[in-house]
């Protein structure tokens, strides 16, 4: 199995976290496993993570918010030589944001092999970044075996956007390690009533409501702290309302936070607010109520689906709303009848967990690998019929042409001149035990 996205680790985020545990897990489930990416700064080539994970950080420049040009061929040598290389039999593209998840989907078509898109986000249809990406989903998926999103809310607005049948898409959520976030009381200061954000500084947030939230509840409570973790452009907006209100001692602005260091800043809580305008799914709220915070957020996208009624308060996206939610959360923190942190963690953690997750993509994955790949002719047709008469004239000749130029670089390297590769991972892997094993066992019988 070959993922492969624009987000990858060094950068940080919930599709990094994704693609890296989904990974782990599938590894662990005795899959081969490499992952494709772009280069970060003077992290380039090939390098090894935990368990013999092969990541690949290709020399492709960057363009816009980590995410690469979206030119097509300049790919396919590279893309080809690894998918060949490695033996790769199924690709597995994530992120409507990625250009080389896009570019691999197209290419791994191309060569026949198997291909599956997560889509972690949720778009709108009015605006013109939306419109274009809508119609460059349409392209991608029109042809692709299966697509996996992370909600039910996200599905439906995936099948939307790209004019999908519902058959083919699955829902299979996110999940958290929920050894890496777990509650510890004595960390709280209980003088005060602590409120925490962690979250992207961005307008998608809805960081101007936590403008407005903030000075009409600390006007309201004395005792009352903020805490955000985040950065971002938004920023400004909070800095203004803490000077203008006098409020430096009662409202922290953290800065950006690493992944490892989420869980501290969580801790210190008493409550999580989320205040995003949409969201597929949110983690964050997940990775709060783990580590025992009670959760207040807006009730958006596939946010009502993802924690029962009784770890979470639900709000309009407005300040009144968000305020009302927030003095619940105050009134039933000091009368004490919310449930303690560790109870939470223990009900949270059986919720959404990773080996579940690898366990029902690997069964996406079987499918898949029944599953024809449909011959030129019939991928033209399909993109002519699905894709309008415009766009899918367009993209049937880039199709052509892609097959053309696969056939040269066939023909100047064919495939079985290619190395394959060593496996890290899978059956055969190098860093397998029964690897050791067998060859432990081949030196006795020499």
């Amino acid at each position: 199995v070959c993922m492969v996205s624009d987000f990858f680790y060094p950068n940080m985020g919930g599709v990094e976290s994704h693609v890296y545990q989904l990974s782990q897990c599938l590894i662990e489930r005795g899959h081969k496993v490499l992952v494709v990416t772009h280069a970060y700064g003077h992290r380039k080539g090939v390098r090894y993570l935990t368990s013999g994970l092969k990541v690949y950080y290709l020399p492709l420049k960057v363009m816009y918010n980590q995410s690469t040009a979206t030119t097509l061929f300049h790919s396919l040598p590279l893309l080809r030589y690894i998918f060949v290389r490695e033996r790769v039999t199924i690709v597995h593209a994530h992120s409507s944001f990625s250009a080389m998840a896009h570019d691999a989907l197209f290419h791994a078509k191309t060569m026949g092999l198997r291909t599956v898109f997560t889509d972690h986000s949720l778009f709108g249809f009015a605006d013109v970044s939306s419109v274009l990406t809508n119609k460059l989903l349409t392209v991608s998926l029109c042809d692709t075996n299966h697509i996996i999103c992370v909600s039910y809310t996200s599905k439906e607005n995936t099948v939307l956007r790209a004019a999908l049948d519902p058959r083919i898409v699955s829902v299979i959520p996110n999940a958290v390690d929920p050894t890496d976030f777990t509650p510890d009381p004595s960390r709280r200061d209980d003088s005060t009533i602590t409120i925490v954000v962690v979250s992207r500084l961005v307008y998608r947030k809805g960081i101007d409501l936590l403008s407005g939230i903030i000075p009409e509840l600390c006007q309201k409570y004395p005792e009352l702290h903020f805490l955000v973790g985040g950065e971002g452009p938004k920023r400004i907006i909070l800095e203004e309302v803490r000077e203008r209100y006098q409020l430096h001692d009662r409202v922290r602005l953290l800065g950006g936070l690493e992944h490892q260091d989420v869980r501290n800043v969580l801790v210190q809580g008493h409550i999580f607010l989320n205040t995003s305008l949409t969201e597929a799914f949110c983690m964050a709220i997940v990775e709060a109520a783990s580590c025992g915070l009670q959760v207040v957020s807006t009730r958006v996208g596939g946010i009502p689906e993802v924690l029962p009624e009784n770890l979470i308060i639900l709000c309009e996206p407005s300040v009144k709303s968000l305020c009302d939610g927030l003095e619940k959360a105050i009134a039933q923190l000091r009368s004490g009848t919310l449930p303690p942190p560790e109870t939470v963690h223990n009900e949270v953690k059986t919720f959404y967990t990773w080996r579940n997750v690898a366990e029902r993509t690997e069964k996406v994955y079987d499918r898949v690998a029944d599953e024809v790949v449909l011959p030129m002719n019939e991928r033209l047709e399909r993109l002519m019929t699905h894709c309008g008469p415009v766009t899918g004239c367009i993209f049937a000749f880039l199709a052509v042409l892609n097959f053309l130029l696969l056939a040269f670089l066939r023909w100047m390297t064919p495939d079985s001149v290619i190395d394959v590769a060593i496996d890290a991972t899978g059956p055969k892997g190098a860093w397998t035990k029964q690897y050791f094993l067998g060859k432990k066992r081949r030196v006795k019988e020499e």
